[in-house]
């Protein structure tokens, strides 16, 4: 049983650490909106968008609660947005959007990764101008003229609504995100969505070599094990 049992205790203690560092992470990003915009998720639609988000990852209440109740109190750690931007493997680009009380420690880190999987961080801008700032929701449905028409009747500037497969996904400038929310609430009773969120969507996709998967996964693995790293956008085709 020796070794059969400590493969099973190490593939445990990997899955306990991925779920904390996605609890730690919805945590982290539930107490800056709600400190920022309001505690309440009715008033709030970033909020309620992902407090949603956090309950499809099985992200304990406990932990929603907590952030909230850390919100109302008005103390805890003043986190502020981070953003970095650099070329991985076969040049790929890549966007790293942080959430940080220590923004040069932050940027050491994550230049750290970069620099350890033999990639090059860029100044700012270099590689956004690639990718479209996107609202993005997705959700079942049969009909897309039906929700293209919903959202026009609602006056909401929408970028485009592709069909396929019973699944309607519906992209909007990110500044229309909470006009587009509101808008297919209202039109469509019981929506459920797959995809709720604000996105970096490359314009172009770069092929990742063979020779560089390994890299480019050592790169995606570093950045993912960054505690003040949130979201990861890239435009390698894998």
């Amino acid at each position: 049983m020796g070794r059969a049992y400590q493969n099973r205790k190490e593939s445990i203690a990997k899955t306990a650490t991925a779920k904390s560092r996605v609890y730690s992470r919805f945590g982290r990003e539930i107490y800056v909106c709600a400190k920022q915009s309001g505690p309440d998720p009715d008033a709030n639609l970033a909020l309620r968008s992902l407090i949603d988000r956090a309950k499809k990852e099985q992200v304990p209440s406990h932990v929603i609660d907590k952030a909230l109740d850390k919100a109302q109190g008005g103390a805890g750690e003043d986190f502020s947005p981070a953003r970095y931007e650099g070329y991985g493997p076969s040049n790929c680009m890549v966007i790293v959007e942080c959430l940080t009380d220590n923004p040069n420690r932050t940027f050491g880190e994550v230049r750290n990764c970069f620099t350890k999987s033999k990639c090059k961080i860029g100044e700012q801008g270099s590689v956004m101008h690639s990718f479209e700032h996107c609202a993005i929701f997705a959700f079942k449905h049969d009909n897309e003229d039906d929700v293209l028409e919903a959202l026009m009747e609602a006056d909401v500037d929408v970028g485009d609504v592709e069909f396929d497969d019973g699944v309607v996904t519906v992209f909007a400038p990110h500044t229309e995100y909470a006009a587009t929310r509101q808008a297919l609430t209202a039109a469509f009773a019981d929506i459920d969505f797959d995809t709720d969120e604000i996105q970096f969507v490359p314009h172009v996709t770069t092929e990742i070599a063979e020779d560089d998967m390994p890299m480019f996964e050592r790169l995606m693995d570093m950045l993912n094990d960054c505690d003040d790293v949130q979201n990861i956008y890239h435009n390698a085709e894998v």
